[in-house]
């Protein structure tokens, strides 16, 4: 601020504290609007890509692969870019280390179980029904807590999870009574919400293998995912599908394939971003507002027209995550308040 000039010392004063609150609020700003923009335009994008009837291509599993080899290559890129320009970018060394990558393995297997299934639910449910049709990961993450890493959970997290419950069935019987539900792309959205319960757990326990290092983990996990993604290919026909497939030499096609790609790889960025420029719990927030948001424009570019029912069921399920993340956030903040038996201990003989 120094720099700045020293024409005025009280107003000097003024804008050393008015300035940096400014810059934070636009740096904010401008992170969770890239945050939105990333997360609600790769859903549109993927459900075009699945479900389009101008595409008309039934391969989901072909989409996925291509989007994990585009963030394959992007993760190389940049850590060639980085080791070429060492001041211009920070970005970790990437070689890879069959070791490594046998050691990341079972939490890849984790990973394409999530990315595909909810690909697959997006495929068959629309997308003002997907938040709703992918909402149990809360539930699963208390579930698997317990079964997994012994962790209890308070009695009011456990209030939020039976209302996200209710709100997840209200829905799925909305669904039905408009005649637009999917069981095939509900199980899938349950299978994907289980999936991603299963990566947060897992990941920490597969982190120390890559030093750490979230893009050293990205990096493996998709390659694992395009080896994997081949046999699946073959089984499943889809070479086959994507041969006949009338749009195969179309720039146009390509290009979203890419873009999809694309958005993929962002959204890892600027999720880290949006967490490191305000905190998990805001983080979290912004995801159920941006939830919202997507549902409500999902409805309107779709021109659907859905029930009174149908909307608490979304409000019940955005409003029961809001509050787990809250009681969570209170019940964080709460241990870390209380004085240690030690702390006690020394006050109590005047220490």
């Amino acid at each position: 601020m120094a720099l700045m000039g020293a024409s005025d010392p009280s107003g000097e004063a003024e804008a050393s504290k008015e300035k940096p609150f400014l810059l934070r609020a636009l740096q904010i700003t401008l992170v969770v609007s890239l945050y939105w923009v990333t997360s609600i335009s790769m859903v549109f994008l993927n459900k075009y890509l699945l479900d389009s009837p101008s595409l008309q291509l039934d391969t989901p599993i072909f989409v996925t692969f291509y989007q994990c080899l585009v963030t394959t290559l992007l993760c190389k890129s940049l850590s060639t870019l980085a080791a070429l320009c060492p001041g211009a970018m920070d970005f970790p060394s990437l070689r890879l280390d069959l070791r490594v990558a046998r050691s990341v393995l079972p939490l890849s297997v984790v990973f394409i179980g999530m990315i595909t299934f909810n690909n697959l639910c997006l495929k068959y449910v629309g997308v003002a029904f997907y938040n709703v049709g992918r909402s149990l990961t809360t539930v699963f993450n208390v579930l698997l807590s317990y079964l997994l890493l012994k962790q209890t959970t308070s009695f009011y997290a456990l209030l939020t999870c039976g209302v996200i419950i209710g709100g997840f069935w209200l829905g799925v019987d909305q669904e039905g009574a408009e005649g637009t539900l999917s069981w095939t792309g509900t199980l899938f959205g349950v299978l994907a919400s289980l999936c991603v319960s299963l990566n947060a757990i897992y990941t920490k326990k597969v982190l120390p293998a890559v030093d750490g290092s979230i893009w050293r983990l990205t990096f493996y996990n998709n390659v694992n995912a395009c080896v994997l993604f081949l046999p699946l290919l073959l089984l499943l026909g889809e070479l086959q599908a994507l041969r006949d497939f009338a749009q195969l030499g179309s720039a146009h096609f390509w290009g979203m394939m890419t873009l999809g790609g694309l958005f993929g790889f962002a959204i890892g960025y600027v999720t880290g971003l949006q967490i490191k420029f305000t905190s998990p719990l805001t983080h979290n927030v912004s995801g159920t507002a941006k939830a919202c948001a997507q549902t409500v424009l999902a409805v309107l570019y779709y021109e659907e027209t859905k029930s009174f029912l149908w909307w608490t069921s979304n409000m019940m399920v955005l409003g029961g995550s809001s509050a787990y993340t809250w009681v969570r956030g209170w019940e964080m903040k709460k241990i870390q308040e209380e004085p240690s038996p030690k702390e006690e201990e020394k006050s109590s003989m005047g220490v």
